[in-house]
């Protein structure tokens, strides 16, 4: 097999991972060295030419002209009888190069050389797979999936090119089905072994970015800035966003007409909840918009700590910690600050002491709640309202006690 026969072999691989000429020959010339290493132990003495506009290379071993019957190695040297049948004009110590077909190193020799480019025309391949996916992190990708496995689905792109997405990756309620498309954004690329392995994922934040960029003009082309996303995947997100214009409605711009625009995200994130907000630098206005359409009669911010005390009216309790405490969380994600939450009593807001009667909100018993009865205080509220140095004036019970029954009916009205 000659050289252009050689380079041929490789022409569908070639044609199939669109390697340019230039790379291609530049791995026949380390493949050929190689080889030459292998079986010679060095290629110091040889130079390999590979010509990109012909297709072709050639090998040339250069050895040294010695006296006659004192050549050590016939594979690098030549004895100066011998090299003045080529040329009289040669002399001892001088270098003599002469050609190497291909051929002429034996078949063993060429089925290596082969198995050598297989070799790194792969590595080329994965070198040039990790630089193109290792720029797209952060980036959508679609694939088809083709295996389910209990870990972990592996999914396929148009250029054959492998996706793992895993467990953890995924959103709970996901269902995949062999052959279906499947979106997620590249995670992570790194090598197991030699091979690139390509870690996707739909559970990200970043996902649910990229997602409104594909579905929402305005965030595409800047006039919409996205300044955060959190979520908890396939349950609920909140997004802040904000505009450069301030006739733009960056809320109304996201949502849509009757949530047509915000509509394709939620579907493909299986009906996660998504709340838009608009940012705000006050941290107080923030909070109350990161913690959704609820009645807030008071926030106190400590900056320094990153803490918020929010105070609400007790029906509003449910509501502002959410579903298993997602949306206090979410809230606290987006704003920055922890919240927590104070329930306040409303001038309506009251019950009765006999409620505290062994009861779960507080077992108070029965004849210390009816002492205050014989004074005229039915009620938690009606107790909180008077100081204890009053009420011991009224009852017939000792400070601690009274005390204690404050702290009873204060935990009623606090979270």
């Amino acid at each position: 097999m000659d050289g252009l026969a050689l380079i041929e072999a490789f022409g569908d691989f070639k044609e199939e991972k669109s390697i340019s000429k230039i790379d291609l020959m530049a791995i026949i010339e380390d493949s050929l060295k190689t080889l030459l290493r292998k079986r010679f132990d060095s290629d110091d003495h040889f130079d390999v030419i590979v010509n990109p506009d012909k297709g072709d290379f050639q090998i040339f071993l250069n050895k040294t002209i010695v006296e006659d019957e004192m050549s050590e190695d016939d594979d690098l040297e030549i004895e100066i009888s011998e090299a003045k049948k080529i040329d009289p004009t040669f002399e001892v110590g001088e270098d003599f190069t002469v050609e190497i077909p291909i051929a002429q190193l034996g078949r063993r020799s060429i089925l290596t050389l082969k198995q050598i480019l297989s070799t790194k025309l792969q590595e080329h391949n994965n070198a040039m797979l990790y630089d193109q996916f290792r720029d797209r992190i952060g980036e959508i990708v679609v694939g088809e999936v083709h295996h389910i496995r209990h870990k972990h689905v592996i999914l396929l792109d148009d250029e054959e090119n492998e996706f793992i997405l895993p467990k953890e990756n995924q959103i709970p309620s996901d269902f995949f089905k062999k052959g279906e498309s499947v979106r997620a954004i590249v995670e992570s690329v790194d090598f197991k072994g030699s091979k690139p392995q390509i870690i996707i994922s739909r559970t990200a934040p970043k996902f649910l970015e990229k997602l409104l960029e594909l579905e929402i003009p305005e965030i595409q082309d800047g006039t919409i800035i996205l300044k955060k996303v959190v979520r908890i995947p396939g349950e609920k997100a909140k997004i802040a966003v904000d505009a450069y214009d301030d006739r733009i409605d960056p809320v109304g711009a996201c949502v849509g007409v009757k949530g047509s625009r915000i509509h394709g995200v939620v579907r493909e994130l299986r009906n996660e909840n998504i709340d838009v907000i608009q940012w705000s630098k006050n941290p107080e206005i923030m909070v109350k918009r990161a913690l959704g359409n609820i009645t807030v009669n008071k926030i106190e911010i400590n900056p320094e700590t990153m803490y918020a005390m929010v105070y609400t009216p007790v029906d509003e309790i449910s509501r502002v910690i959410g579903k298993q405490g997602q949306n206090i969380r979410l809230a606290s994600w987006l704003s920055g600050y922890e919240i927590d939450v104070y329930r306040e009593a409303q001038e309506d807001d009251d019950v009765e002491l006999k409620e505290f009667s062994g009861s779960d909100a507080g077992d108070i018993e029965q004849w210390i709640i009816d002492e205050f009865v014989k004074v005229g205080l039915t009620t938690a509220k009606s107790v909180l309202d008077k100081d204890t140095e009053a009420l011991l004036k009224m009852v017939d019970l000792e400070e601690e006690t009274i005390e204690e029954v404050k702290q009873v009916l204060k935990e009623e009205f606090e979270d």
